[in-house]
């Protein structure tokens, strides 16, 4: 039986998008270690209060065939007591530097610059899969047309 678990920034303020517009910046990020992990989706909401101007948040989901380094750890929050994830997880509240080699975007989605948005896998078939033992890693990146946007990120994972 599969556990699950909820994945959420650590951090009590929002994330900030690249400081330079159009720029793909890693803000959440998931390495595998001893089991297989599925992402099965992602939530997400742009913060900017009192927006005067209409813009957006996009993000990508790339897959990495080696993996990075840097991050704050976030411990993945079990839905069921007592289960104990081997994701590794990290945010962005200290540097994140990508992992290497391919970097396959394998998801993409939006929201508005002050309002919610994710995405949800249809069925089992459509998770993104990291295999256990792997040197994979997804890494969920923000890019916005405009500088350092407030936004939150999270995700359910199912090992």
């Amino acid at each position: 039986m599969a556990a699950y678990f909820n994945v959420e920034q650590s951090p009590a303020v929002p994330y900030a998008t690249h400081a330079t517009p159009n720029t793909e910046d890693p803000t959440l990020v998931l390495r595998q270690t001893a089991r297989n992990c599925d992402l099965m989706s992602i939530t997400v909401c742009g913060r900017a209060a009192a927006a005067s101007t209409i813009g957006s948040i996009g993000y990508k989901v790339r897959r990495w065939t080696t993996v990075g380094s840097g991050g704050t750890s976030v411990t993945p929050a079990p839905t069921r007591i007592g289960a104990t994830a081997s994701t590794v997880c990290v945010d962005k509240a200290s540097a994140i530097t990508a992992g290497t080699v391919s970097g396959a975007i394998v998801g993409g989605f939006g929201c508005s610059k002050s309002g919610p948005g994710g995405w949800t896998a249809r069925d089992q078939d459509d998770y993104c899969t990291l295999e256990g033992g792997s040197a994979d890693e997804f890494d969920i990146n923000s890019l916005a047309g405009e500088a350092s946007l407030p936004h939150t990120v999270g995700c359910k994972i199912a090992e």
